[in-house]
Formats: C-alpha cells, structure tokens, sequence
C-alpha cells in the first residue's frame, strides 16, 4: 500500500530590491523647500511626507543657505556591500545588518546625502540624525559663532557637568590637557558643541523634546541649565521660521 505524503507548503522571502544610488537620484524627482534645502523621498516610506516637508522646512534659511549645492535623499535603507553602496526599496531584515543611518557621496557635482528612515523608523530619531548632518554641515561651511565660543568655553572652563555629544566631551577633556594639540583640540571642541547645540535647536523647532530623550551611556549628558543657554543662543542667531516656535520649559519635579 503507498504512502500518502503530506503537502509542504515553503514561504519563500523575497529579498528587497537594491539600487544603485546614481539611479536612485536619476528616478526620484526633487522638491525644494521654502528655505532652499533640496531633497527627496523614495521607497517604501514610515513617516508621512508630509512630516518631512515640515522637518527640512523647520530650518531657518540662514543655517540652509550654508548647505547649497547639497541634496538629501530620505530612503528606506542605505546598504554597504562591501566597497559599494546600494539602496534598498524597503525594509528587509536580511540587508539591515549592513544598513547605515546615512552616507554621504559625491555625485554628479552634487553632495548627495541618503537617510535610512526605515533604520530608525520614528520622527524623532529620523529628525535628528537628518539635523546632525545638517549642524555639522553648517559648521564645516561656516564656522564657529564667535559669540557662542565664548558661552561653551565659559561653561566648560566652569567646569559644567556633561557634554552634548561623544565628539565633543572627549575633546574637551583633551583641549584641559596642556600640550602642542590643546589648541586644536579645543577648536574640535567649539565646532562639536555648535553643531550640537544646532541640530537640538533644529529637532526642538520640528517636535517637543524631552531633555531625557537625548540621554547617552557613552557620556553624562550636558548639564539641562547650560544647555538651554546654549540654545537660547542658537535661537538669537538664527531664529525660528515662520509657523516655528522656540521655547524652554521646565518641568517640575513631582
């Protein structure tokens, strides 16, 4: 008597589709914001486009007008695979071991800056390493606000608890050291801290932030006073657009 086999039913996944990022730049149209920031929004997408449009908007034109000839592209995922880079379609779990939350390259004559949304996958962490770039972008073009190296150096020299980023609290602690390089370490310092200060002040204009929600394990976080001093000081030299606000609120402690 033959055996009947039970049928196999296999779910076959589909790996997502990648692309070159040249054809990715060739097929997606790009949009201009009111304050001049170029950028565009491909694949299989989290966050609303909406909410993007309104997060690169959030930036004053005085900081954008420093990032001309720069375009950035929001896609689901920016892939190294070995010395080359390719941009999924979507989310895939195979491809994310190897997914970066941004890459910056050179393209055509333009700066092209791919985002992976779908890495950090909510608006505040999309925001803020979209703002990141942005700050030390800035920096890299314009400089250090003389006014605003005057307040950081003031509070570290105080000897104010914490920093604003990894980058800018081990150069801090390096430029107390007498030497050669105490100079140019506090220079690393002033421009870490500003493009910080920038990219908080920006993700503040586009969402309410919780001060905890920036908290880092690698480094104690900037004591709250000083960084809303910092802040105020950002907000003096470029302040907010119109439909943006800038405030500093102080919970209670219950």
């Amino acid at each position: 008597m033959r055996k009947l086999r039970a049928p196999v039913f296999m779910t076959e996944t589909i790996q997502a589709m990648t692309r070159e990022p040249a054809e990715v730049i060739r097929e997606s149209p790009v949009s201009q914001a009111p304050n001049g920031i170029c950028y565009a929004v491909g694949g299989d997408m989290s966050v609303p486009v909406i909410d993007l449009d309104r997060m690169v908007s959030a930036v004053p034109a005085a900081i954008a007008g420093a990032l001309a000839g720069k375009a950035y592209y929001f896609v689901p995922l920016v892939v190294n695979q070995g010395e080359q880079t390719v941009v999924a379609d979507r989310y895939d779990v195979a491809l994310s071991d190897n997914a970066v939350c941004h890459r910056n390259l050179e393209l055509g004559g333009s700066q092209c800056v791919f985002i992976s949304t779908r890495l950090m996958d909510d608006k505040f962490s999309i925001a803020f390493e979209f703002y990141i770039n942005v700050g030390h972008a800035f920096v890299e073009k314009a400089g250090v606000s003389r006014e605003f190296a005057e307040l950081a150096w003031k509070q570290a020299e105080a000897d104010i608890r914490g920093e604003t980023s990894l980058d800018a609290w081990e150069s801090r602690k390096q430029s107390g050291a007498h030497g050669a390089d105490s100079e140019r370490h506090k220079n690393d310092y002033l421009g870490a801290a500003f493009a910080d200060a920038i990219s908080i002040y920006l993700l503040s204009l586009f969402l309410d932030v919780d001060y905890q929600d920036l908290r880092e394990r690698d480094y104690p976080l900037l004591a709250a006073g000083a960084l809303a001093e910092r802040l105020r000081k950002i907000a003096e030299l470029f302040p907010p657009s119109t439909g943006y606000e800038f405030a500093v609120y102080y919970r209670r402690r219950s």
